[in-house]
């Protein structure tokens, strides 16, 4: 084997709309929406993640905050086979799950926990997954539900996987969201009560903050665990997300002292945010992408002539221009240029209305010909504004003879249809999980993630097979080889339209210490206290 061992009270709802921050105990975060639920396993956005990934639950392994290391979790240590086929987890003793008004545990975290969290994903005949009918969606988009082939609980703290090819990016995937430990026991709990569903809204954990209450569209209230494992991690007794889909609001409430940390501020405002002696205001290039996808099961989006016209009848520059304001650059690729394997050979179709006007006419497409194009209603980090990118698209595709018609839904119904396949055309966008370009490649254009985040709904069996080829390898510069030649692939293909990679910008109050931001575009407070 080759060892891998790495080594005062609560601000009331009114308290928080209308009055500056009372006590450094509680730390309020101006969140952008509201999750969609609580069991990470369920969701692929950041929303969802911050709501209870990074508060609720720990996994076994976990990213170093701030960066993209691995670095042990509920596992303390590791060890794989030298096929690569075998992951043995050695876990963590004394840990243990939230104590909460509707659970109280009986034992500590062990090996148990990891086989239902895991065997839930896997097993759709699993009794919990029968009681409460759910799709997996990172976990099926990026295959694990057919390369994991068991799960053995050796003792009650160690756990082996056994998988039936070889998976470069296993231990980057054991600590993304989605991988989140459940209680075992509270699973039980729940399924006796015949309240499997409440898994989804009153979440158990091992995590740095404990749920307390959640109110749609308005706040979430957490506690600090006292018994958490890594006890340096909990500085604040208090975390409350004061959900507000408006920047504007946000901002008011940040420069106000209403919040400590908030999100996606406007392009116009991050001048006057950066002058305010009362803020800091860090910023990163963003490990992201916004892209719009074309729906490949609808006419006349079926025909690759009809996407390569709709992709050259867009003026990025003048998006850039207008929505990024300065804070972002013109997209080429599916994956920004800063993941490993990025393509810079690749080149962009350049902005030409009148060859897309040829091409429709070809295609046999009528002037005046609608289809759909969905807006997201709230900020990402990849799209400050996608009713503006609507709008912009909407008068570019008018020009060729295409009528747009803007929809847009509640972010979470948004999802959930897009994943459905309703749309023609769709706003949407990425923030990598995990460093590794099967993130991006597999989970956003393989045909595994059709359902999921693959939006397009196209299969490219040559591409399919070069991405996953690439991920059964572990030498990177082999892997860099086939993940350009179907990059080629994917841009070839245009189901989808790259538009921009944003400059990420988290405003803070000037008393908010080691805050760390996220490559991977979520807001973690573990470890994060509130000086004077």
């Amino acid at each position: 084997m080759r060892k891998n061992a790495v080594i005062q009270a609560l601000l009331t709802a009114g308290l928080i709309a209308s009055a500056p921050l009372a006590s450094a105990a509680n730390l309020v975060f101006c969140s952008e929406g509201s999750p969609a639920g609580f069991d990470p396993g369920l969701y692929t956005t950041g929303t969802d993640f911050d709501a209870a990934a990074e508060t609720v639950f720990n996994r076994l392994t976990q990213f170093e905050r701030g960066g993209t290391q691995v670095e042990p979790g509920l596992a303390e240590s590791w060890e794989v086979s030298d096929d690569g086929l075998t992951y043995t987890f050695k876990l963590r003793p004394g840990v243990k799950f939230h104590t909460t008004e509707y659970f109280k545990p009986s034992r500590e975290f062990n090996a148990d926990d990891v086989l239902f969290t895991f065997n839930r994903m896997l097993n759709k005949d699993d009794p919990f997954r029968k009681a409460y009918p759910t799709e997996f969606p990172y976990f099926t988009d990026m295959g694990m539900d057919n390369n994991i082939a068991k799960i053995e609980k050796l003792d009650e703290h160690t756990v082996r996987f056994t998988l039936n090819t070889v998976d470069a990016a296993f231990i980057q995937n054991m600590a993304m969201s989605f991988a989140s430990i459940h209680s075992a026991e509270y699973a039980d709990q729940l399924l006796k009560a015949g309240k499997a569903a409440d898994i989804n809204q009153k979440p158990i954990g091992t995590g740095p903050f404990v749920f307390s209450r959640y109110q749609k569209d308005a706040q979430i209230r957490y506690k600090g665990n006292q018994d958490y494992w890594k006890p340096d991690d909990v500085k604040v007794d208090n975390l409350i997300f004061a959900i507000n889909t408006d920047p504007s609001v946000r901002m008011q409430k940040l420069r106000a002292g209403e919040c400590h940390v908030s999100v996606f501020p406007r392009p116009a405002d991050l001048e006057n945010l950066k002058k305010d002696p009362k803020l800091q205001m860090p910023e990163q290039a963003g490990f992201n992408v916004g892209y719009l996808a074309y729906n490949t099961e609808h006419k006349p989006l079926d025909k690759l002539e009809v996407r390569q016209a709709l992709d050259m009848a867009i003026n990025k520059p003048a998006i850039i221009n207008a929505v990024y304001q300065g804070a972002g650059q013109v997209a080429v690729n599916g994956m920004p240029p800063t993941q490993w394997s990025y393509d810079d050979t690749i080149k962009d179709t350049p902005y030409n209305p009148e060859k897309a006007k040829e091409l429709l006419k070809a295609a046999g497409v009528k002037e005046g010909t609608e289809i759909t194009l969905w807006a997201m209603p709230v900020q990402r980090p990849y799209n400050p504004n996608a009713k503006l990118m609507a709008e912009m698209l909407q008068a570019d595709w008018a020009k060729v003879g295409i009528k747009a018609r803007i929809v847009s839904y509640e972010w979470g119904e948004y999802n959930k249809r897009a994943k459905a396949g309703e749309h023609d055309t769709l706003l949407i966008g990425w923030t990598g999980d995990n460093g590794d370009p099967d993130n991006w490649l597999a989970v956003l254009y393989g045909c595994d993630a059709i359902g999921g985040n693959n939006y397009s709904r196209l299969c490219n069996k040559e591409f399919d097979a070069l991405i996953k080829k690439a991920k059964a390898i572990n030498d990177q510069e082999e892997r860099t080889v086939l993940y350009k030649q179907a990059q080629h692939l994917l841009k070839a293909d245009v189901q989808n339209t790259p538009i921009a990679h944003s400059t990420v910008y988290q405003p803070m109050r000037k008393e908010v210490q080691d805050f760390r931001i996220s490559p991977f575009g979520l807001n973690s407070f573990y470890g994060v206290s509130i000086g004077n």
